[in-house]
């Protein structure tokens, strides 16, 4: 329930930064992970004079964030038992990664204050609040433009990351997900085709 909690509190506070509100905002969209450890000493930096791949690990680390809260949301929600073992992958590749990106960030930039990532178009972070459209549409829907944004962060990931690590978590991002929207699509099609 923690967890949850603080992943609403991120996405709240992404939608403030997002507003202006940068400092207060960007910090707490992290959490208690090392990001926001090394950001609260020194600030919030926009990610202009950051590294690149520290920019890039705390826009996927919010935007990963955002997918496992959708997932979860469907675990809870979903007549579906296809979304439902959807939204399970989701959450165990995506707390992966997550973890994983934490360490590199504590690893590599222990000294670089937390960023807002690297500006790029993150798709949607929430399910559309429309009750009148079947919670599985919405689902789809918005998991499609979410991954769809993480696929265009790690495309550009692909080009611009110093460490190859990034590079090769942005390839497994760009496998999986674009077969995730694959399969959404299908069902798009199949179950609400008008």
């Amino acid at each position: 329930m923690k967890a949850i909690h603080m992943i609403i509190v991120g996405l709240i506070a992404l939608a403030l930064a997002g507003c202006g509100a940068q400092q207060s905002g960007s910090a707490a969209a992290h959490g208690d992970d090392p990001v926001a450890a090394s950001g609260t000493a020194h600030g919030t930096s926009h990610g202009g004079d950051a590294p690149y791949d520290a920019q890039f690990i705390d826009g996927m680390t919010v935007h990963h964030q955002g997918a496992v809260a959708m997932a979860e949301q469907a675990l809870q929600e979903s007549r579906r038992p296809e979304i439902k073992q959807l939204a399970q992958n989701i959450i165990a590749t995506q707390k992966l990664e997550i973890e994983q990106m934490a360490t590199w960030r504590k690893q590599w930039y222990p000294d670089v204050a937390a960023t807002e990532g690297t500006g790029g178009h993150m798709g949607a972070m929430e399910l559309s609040s429309d009750t009148s459209i079947p919670f599985d549409q919405r689902f789809i829907t918005a998991m499609i433009d979410h991954h769809n944004g993480a696929i265009a962060m790690a495309k550009e990931a692909q080009t611009k990351a110093e460490h190859g690590e990034i590079k090769q978590l942005a390839q497994n991002i760009i496998t999986a997900q674009e077969a995730e929207v694959k399969q959404l699509q299908e069902w798009q099609t199949a179950w609400f085709a008008q």
